[in-house]
C-alpha cells in the first residue's frame, strides 16, 4: 500500500509564484542596465565631441590671433625702422602700439633707449611731451606686469639715496635684504646699488640671492645689471638656481632718490620668449612621475647644467 502524495508546503507555493517573477525582474534589470549604459556612453560621446569642438575652436582662434599679431608686428616694425622716417611723433606712436600689444613677448628696451636718445637731441618744445609719453607707457606696462607677478610671487621695495651713492666713490651702497618665500621655495635676496646715471635715469645693481642654508646643493646666484624705466619684469629678469625668477623694476627716479621694486616669481609666469631649458622640463616630468607613483618624495635638486642667474638681465649686462 503506497502513501498518499504529500501536499505542497508554503515554500513550494512561494517558489511557484516567484519563479516567473524572478525571470521578469531579471529581464527588467538587464533592460535597465542596458539603457543606463547606453545613456552613459551617449553622454560620454557628447562630452568628447564638445571637448573636441571646443579644442578646435580655440585652436582656430589662436591661429587667427597669431596671424593678426604677426601682421601687426611686421607693419609696426617696418614703419618704425624705416630710415627715411624722421617723424618722432609717429615713432612714439608706433612704440606705444608695440608696448601695449607685445610687452610680454618682445624685449623693447633697445627701441625705448633709441627713441630716448633721438628725443634728447631735439630742440623744439615737443621734446618734453614726447619724453613724458614714452616714460608714461613704460611705467604703465611695468605696473601691469608687476601686478600679475606679485599675484603669484613675493615683492619688496627699496629706495636708493643718490647722494649717498655718489659719495661712495664707486664702492656702492648695500640695500636691506629680504627673505623671500614662494610656495615651498625659500631664499635670501640682497641688492647693492653700484652707480647711477641721472641723465639716463638708470641704476646699476648687483643681485645676490642666497640659497637656503639646508640646500648646499644649490649655488648662490650673482648678477649685475642696469635697472631703468624700460626694463619690464616679465622680460628682464634673472633665472635663479631654485627655479624662481627675480626681477628689479625702477618705480621712480628723481634728483635725490630711486625707488626699486624687486619681485621673485615662478618661472612659468615669465615672458613667452623665456622658455624652460630641456633639462628643467625633464626634471619636472621626473618629479611628476614620482608623485604619481605615490612615493611622497620630490627631488628638488637643480637640473643638470642649470646654475641660475643666466637669463635676461643676467646675460650680456
Amino acid at each position: 500500500m503506497t502513501d498518499a502524495p504529500k501536499g505542497k508546503d508554503l515554500w513550494d507555493k512561494v517558489g511557484v509564484i516567484l519563479h516567473p517573477v524572478g525571470g521578469l525582474l531579471t529581464a527588467i534589470a538587464v533592460t535597465f542596465v542596458g539603457m543606463k549604459g547606453s545613456q552613459v556612453l551617449d553622454r560620454r560621446q557628447s562630452v568628447d565631441t564638445n571637448a573636441r569642438l571646443y579644442s578646435e575652436l580655440m585652436s582656430h582662434r589662436e591661429e587667427a590671433e597669431s596671424a593678426l599679431r604677426k601682421d601687426m608686428l611686421v607693419s609696426i616694425i617696418s614703419q618704425y625702422l624705416r630710415p627715411s622716417d624722421n617723424d618722432l611723433d609717429a615713432k612714439v606712436l608706433n612704440l606705444e602700439l608695440l608696448a601695449y600689444n607685445f610687452h610680454d613677448s618682445l624685449d623693447l628696451r633697445p627701441l625705448f633707449f633709441d627713441l630716448q636718445r633721438r628725443i634728447g637731441k631735439l630742440k623744439d618744445p615737443d621734446r618734453k611731451d614726447l619724453m613724458d609719453r614714452i616714460q608714461s607707457v613704460a611705467k604703465e606696462i611695468t605696473a601691469k606686469q608687476l601686478f600679475v607677478l606679485e599675484g603669484h610671487g613675493k615683492s619688496f621695495r627699496r629706495t636708493v639715496d643718490l647722494d649717498e651713492l655718489k659719495a661712495s666713490n664707486g664702492a656702492g651702497i648695500p640695500l636691506d635684504g629680504e627673505a623671500i618665500s614662494v610656495g615651498d621655495v625659500h631664499c635670501q635676496v640682497n641688492l647693492r646699488a653700484l652707480r647711477a646715471n641721472t641723465a639716463q635715469q638708470t641704476v646699476v645693481l648687483r643681485l645676490v640671492v642666497k640659497a637656503p642654508p639646508n640646500r648646499t646643493d644649490l649655488p648662490d646666484t650673482n648678477a649685475t645689471f642696469e635697472a631703468s624705466y624700460f626694463d619690464f619684469p616679465m622680460i628682464d629678469n634673472t633665472r635663479l638656481s631654485n627655479g624662481l625668477h627675480c626681477a628689479v623694476a625702477l618705480g621712480n627716479f628723481n634728483d635725490f632718490a630711486a625707488d626699486l621694486v624687486t619681485v621673485c616669481f615662478p618661472g612659468e609666469y615669465a615672458s613667452l620668449k623665456d622658455r624652460p631649458y630641456y633639462d628643467e622640463v625633464i626634471q619636472k616630468l621626473r618629479d611628476a612621475t614620482r608623485e604619481d607613483d605615490g612615493s611622497g618624495t620630490m627631488d628638488t635638486s637643480p637640473p643638470a647644467g642649470g646654475t641660475g642667474g643666466g637669463n635676461a638681465k643676467g646675460n650680456g649686462q
